[in-house]
Order: structure tokens, then C-alpha cells, then sequence
């Protein structure tokens, strides 16, 4: 019997703490929808002022870009692609952002003109994925991001 209500008492101590940490993180959901928009056009900043250095603490150690041809790549061929891809104009539209505790999910469209890495002249409209994780510091981090054509 002893055995059985300390069990029981373990499980409601653990259901109230749960508990806890759910309305915890609904409430700071907001406050975490906001910093991410704020990053996100941080990062909009690097591509339209050709600054990939802007994006560089935003992006994850472990953070994987998947391309619109399907391309992957790490952060520091992201980097080194941004740095030789030149914007003559990028401007996102339809953000929504998705909090789930500690990772966030924000989508989009990017309408962009320029020249890609290659020298390629380009002017599209990509939709974007990017999830963000809040790392134990407490700092966003992007660790992954996608983009796919969206045909004319």
C-alpha cells in the first residue's frame, strides 16, 4: 500500500510539474514569436545589404541549408555561397511563425533579383522553412533551412 501511494504521489508531482512547463512555454510563445521575426528579417538584412556576416551568429554549428535545386549545405558553405551571391533586391512576404516550446518554425516567401554564386543573373520567388531551436544558453539558433521554387 505505502508502495502504491508513493507511486501515485510521483505521478501527480510529475503531471504538475509537466503541467507547468506546458503553460510556461504557451506563455512565453509570443515573446518567442517575436524574437524570431526579429531574427528573421536580421538575416533578410545580410542578403539585401550583401552581408553574410549579419547571418553568421543566427546559423547554428550544426545548421544544414537544403537549396532550391536540392543542394545541401553546412554552414559554412552557406556562408561562403552567400558571400559570392549578390542581391540587387530581397524582400520576404506571408511570414507566419509557429512556436512548440522551444523550437520555432517560421515560413515564408522570399521574391528576390540579383546574381547567384556562379555570376548567374536570377529573379525568382522561393518559399522558406527555417527552424529555430533555443539553445541552452538561450540563444536562437537556425539549425536548418529550405527553399523551393515557386513557378511564375
Amino acid at each position: 500500500m505505502k508502495l502504491f501511494l508513493k507511486s501515485s504521489l510521483l505521478g501527480l508531482l510529475t503531471l504538475t510539474l509537466l503541467n507547468m512547463v506546458a503553460v510556461h512555454a504557451q506563455q512565453n510563445a509570443p515573446a518567442a514569436g517575436k524574437m524570431i521575426a526579429a531574427l528573421e528579417n536580421q538575416w533578410m538584412k545580410s542578403q539585401q545589404t550583401n552581408n553574410p556576416d549579419l547571418a553568421s551568429p543566427l546559423l547554428a554549428g550544426k545548421f544544414m541549408y537544403t537549396s532550391e535545386t536540392g543542394k545541401l549545405m553546412d554552414k559554412a558553405q552557406y556562408l561562403a555561397d552567400a558571400k559570392a551571391t549578390k542581391y540587387a533586391s530581397m524582400d520576404y512576404t506571408g511570414m507566419k511563425i509557429e512556436v512548440f516550446g522551444t523550437t520555432v518554425i517560421a515560413r515564408g516567401e522570399a521574391r528576390y533579383t540579383g546574381t547567384d554564386s556562379s555570376g548567374k543573373p536570377m529573379d525568382g520567388v522561393v518559399r522558406f522553412t527555417d527552424t529555430w531551436v533555443r539553445m541552452h544558453q538561450g540563444k536562437w539558433e537556425c539549425v536548418a533551412s529550405h527553399v523551393s521554387n515557386v513557378p511564375k
